[in-house]
């Protein structure tokens, strides 16, 4: 069974890296974002329903049901992908369910990316500055050094300038995408890490329980846990699949 790995932002598929090292899964995929690690295809608007979409049309390329796992706005296209087009999983893992809650509410970091020109300077100070100033953004959040120069690295104007469309399309998604986030007929599983900053472990909690997921608390990790424990991710994931056999 083909399992699918969907980063977030301002991320590129490397921060599977560790994890899949550590999973040792025979057909592992990590997808790229359109915009992230390439350029923003013509005529995309990088709205959250378009990513969505672009996810959905993916994984109907495998001709079968995968094993979908998302991070951060890659785990909200999971979100999105398992409501209305629950078919194309065989199961689905998600850090970011609180997206389905339709009480679900931004961090601070959104609201400034959602606000025009507050939006663009954030990104204009990101993008000016040195590669360990990027990097000390990550760390300040749980990255450790060498994951966070990667992370770091990767910035460009192309993914800062779909990460301020992708939110901007979102100021409402948890009432716009949560009534749809119910009795998912596939077998799902919500991670919650205890020290994420941005993303609310109630909402988690609360949309888990109305699409019928199991949950999984990672204490002590942050909202870069494949990156600061990669192999009780992989251990997390494994325990998971295991159950479906």
């Amino acid at each position: 069974m083909t399992a699918v790995f969907v980063h977030g932002v301002p991320e590129t598929p490397a921060v599977w890296q560790g994890l899949l090292s550590a999973l040792d899964h025979p057909d592992t995929l990590a997808l790229s974002l359109p915009g992230f690690e390439t350029a923003r295809p013509a005529g995309f608007g990088a709205t959250m329903d378009e990513y969505a979409a672009w996810l959905a049309a993916e994984l109907e390329r495998f001709g079968e049901p995968v094993d979908l796992v998302g991070h951060d706005w890659g785990g909200g296209f999971v979100v999105r992908v398992v409501s209305t087009r629950p078919e194309l999983v065989r199961s689905w893992v998600t850090d970011a369910a609180g997206l389905g809650d339709v009480e679900f509410e931004w961090h601070d970091f959104a609201k400034i990316w959602q606000t025009p020109q507050a939006g663009e300077g954030f990104w204009d100070q990101q993008l000016a500055a040195a590669l360990p100033e990027r990097a000390g953004v990550f760390q300040m959040f749980g990255v450790p050094e060498e994951p966070a120069l990667d992370l770091g690295s990767h910035l460009n104007r192309s993914m800062a300038d779909c990460i301020l469309d992708l939110y901007r399309s979102a100021v409402d998604v948890g009432r716009q995408w949560g009534p749809d986030f119910t009795a998912i007929p596939a077998p799902g599983l919500v991670i919650i890490p205890s020290e994420d900053p941005f993303l609310n472990p109630a909402s988690a909690a609360k949309a888990a329980a109305r699409a019928h997921a199991q949950t999984a608390a990672l204490d002590g990790l942050g909202h870069w846990w494949m990156l600061q424990d990669p192999a009780r991710a992989a251990s997390v994931l494994h325990e998971f699949w295991a159950a479906l056999a």
